[in-house]
């Protein structure tokens, strides 16, 4: 190696600073092990003959997932392989969630999850997410808490500042019924302490809207079943883009019927809020031509895991 090649690797290593510790090839190994036995119980939690078959490996994978969550540095390995939970990491690598979903039968389905933060000692730092979601009265205006949570299957994880406080927009889906499915907007926030805030305030403004209305905590669409409207975020417009839904039979009563129609709404980031944007497109789209990423489609056997948020693994042997 040249001596000036030593400079500037001397250099590299200087400005970089200690290395992060990480995880030992022992405990990678056990993590793969363990991982190989999570893989297994998720698949019942989809394909358990019966519903007490379901809840039973639900409640076996939430213990062994928090059993080997508190390998040392486990936040660092992403379990890729147990494809029928939802494992997304946050933009600045800062947290993770984990959320998956347990279907009594096609009218009942209750979902789990929970907030893994990034330790410096890589010890685990774990909050549950309990679903709630019943027992909302007015679910699109009441905060939330990790222990009193409006239920999602989590596929892309937003960062945005304000003020200079980190705000996390999550991206998500629910199944609801057997008739319409949701996709929701939430927004996350640490406090000083380090917990975890849900749909702290009301972060969704329609304040610019031709007939505004009041803001609200959280936003979701809820549609046909069949409908596979998209939710997403769009890199080039910078913002949330929605399909426009009207009912297919004109009943706007009924949310089960509800279709795109080939319109676009949209949240733009301003001040700290989402800012609804009524049409974002003036000019008639051919099909194929929507503006927006690979569609999120509500696959019991394959959970999305979003875009760009996954943390690199290195390869087994």
């Amino acid at each position: 190696m040249k001596f000036s090649h030593l400079i500037v690797l001397f250099l590299f290593i200087a400005i970089k600073g200690p290395a992060q510790a990480q995880l030992t090839i022992t405990d990678e190994k056990l993590l793969q092990q363990k991982e190989d036995s999570l893989q297994v119980v998720a698949r019942r939690i989809v394909f358990g003959l019966d519903a007490a078959e379901r809840f039973r490996a639900d409640s076996l994978f939430t213990r062994m997932l928090v059993r080997a969550l508190k390998t040392p540095h486990s936040f660092q390995y992403p379990f890729d392989s147990v494809v029928n939970i939802s494992r997304i990491y946050a933009p600045d690598s800062t947290f993770r969630i984990f959320s998956w979903q347990v279907m009594r039968d096609e009218d009942f389905v209750r979902r789990h999850g929970a907030i893994q933060v990034k330790t410096e000692d890589g010890s685990l730092k774990l909050f549950p997410l309990i679903d709630r979601t019943a027992s909302y009265e007015d679910p699109l205006n009441q905060p939330g808490t990790p222990e009193n949570w409006v239920g999602a299957i989590y596929y892309r994880i937003l960062l945005n500042q304000h003020e200079g406080r980190k705000y996390y927009t999550l991206l998500g889906y629910d199944e609801n019924s057997m008739a319409s499915t949701m996709k929701r907007l939430e927004v996350l926030h640490f406090r000083n302490d380090g917990t975890p805030v849900i749909g702290g305030a009301a972060y969704f403004s329609f304040a610019e809207d031709s007939i505004p209305k009041p803001d609200q905590v959280r936003f979701w669409i809820e549609y046909k079943k069949e409908g596979n409207a998209r939710l997403q975020y769009d890199e080039e417009l910078t913002m949330i883009i929605f399909d426009h839904l009207i009912p297919e039979n004109g009943e706007v009563e009924k949310k089960y019927t509800y279709i795109p129609d080939g319109d676009y709404e949209g949240f733009r980031w301003k001040n700290g809020k989402w800012v609804h944007v009524d049409k974002i497109f003036t000019f008639a789209l051919k099909d194929g031509e929507a503006p927006a990423p690979i569609p999120v489609k509500e696959d019991k056997l394959t959970i999305p895991t979003g875009t760009g948020n996954q943390v690199p693994r290195k390869k087994k042997n």
